[in-house]
């Protein structure tokens, strides 16, 4: 008697089984026909308060099987991921070590070996600082970019120092953030410098519905490319406490979620989920969950750009 070996394809394993890939997707570095690649960045030296990013992108797959259970999809949305697209977990950037200033180069670097390869890219931080050079690498084969911006803060202190507060003042600079097209939602936090940003604070949305503060991105943003950054303190810190800087007054995970679903048929060309920090979850790994569903809610955006849905 000969046994099968497992196909992924066919046997899903149980929730609480089976290799760490983000939503049960294959770990693969060959991008041969691939649509969508994950790409982990277990980095947190640019955090100005407490560490432990870095094993972000672990925490976020681990309970991304909880998300990706059903061979359905994930609701709300109507269907599964792979009926449309090829995706993969690429793995993680992490080859710096201990020294930022190997992380923006390989980081870039890898970014746009995977982008050179029309391949989409959703990214897993790790600390906001991340966003510097995976912007730098979308930009370079889209062209400048509509910046959604989900955060207590708006990371555009005037600083010529790299850290996760200053990454899109730098971006600004160096001309990859189409300024007048850009919005940064949930803002909690004093910043004078906007730089011409549209802000929606936690105030403003919290007297908005989820359909209108949808509905203001995308008529800022105007059908341009736009790439999603979504700082996990933008959460209030009831639902995620697990990160490095948390704000009260946030939004719900539900909040986040239907948000994001309102942004369906905007060009989303790529995006990351940053500042999970597992050690400060008091159990149950919840701001890991809510990390690795959001994550996947940008996913699905992500491949209905692809789609043109």
């Amino acid at each position: 008697m000969t046994e099968s070996a497992i196909n992924p394809e066919n046997d899903r394993e149980t929730a609480y089984a089976g290799i760490l890939s983000f939503l049960r997707f294959p770990y693969s570095r060959d991008l041969k026909e691939v649509d969508i690649a994950v790409l982990g960045v277990p980095y947190d030296l640019g955090t100005t308060n407490r560490s432990g990013a870095r094993l972000g992108p672990r925490a976020i797959r681990e309970q991304s099987s909880l998300v990706g259970e059903f061979e359905w999809g994930v609701w709300p949305w109507e269907y599964h991921l792979s009926d449309h697209h090829k995706v993969v977990d690429y793995g993680d950037v992490c080859d710096f070590t201990a020294y930022p200033e190997r992380l923006t180069k390989e980081l870039e670097r890898t970014a746009n070996e995977i982008l050179s390869q029309d391949t989409a890219l959703l990214s897993l931080g790790g600390d906001h600082f991340i966003s510097l050079s995976l912007l730098r690498a979308h930009v370079k084969k889209h062209g400048p970019l509509a910046l959604i911006h989900f955060d207590a803060h708006t990371d555009t202190w005037v600083d010529e120092d790299y850290n996760h507060g200053t990454m899109f003042y730098h971006a600004i600079k160096e001309g990859l953030i189409d300024v007048e097209h850009s919005i940064q939602i949930g803002i909690r936090t004093p910043n004078p410098n906007s730089f011409g940003l549209q802000i929606l604070d936690a105030i403003t949305i919290d007297g908005m519905s989820n359909e209108e503060i949808s509905t203001a991105i995308r008529d800022r943003v105007q059908g341009k490319k736009a790439y999603i950054s979504f700082d996990i303190d933008f959460l209030d810190p009831a639902f995620a406490p697990g990160t490095g800087t948390p704000v009260p007054g946030g939004a719900t995970v539900m909040q986040g979620r239907a948000i994001l679903k309102g942004l369906k048929g905007l060009q989303v060309v790529g995006g990351d989920l940053v500042e999970v920090a597992p050690a400060y979850d008091p159990i149950g790994s919840i701001t890991a969950l809510a990390g690795a569903t959001l994550a996947c809610d940008i996913l699905y955006l992500i491949s209905e750009t692809l789609t043109g849905h």
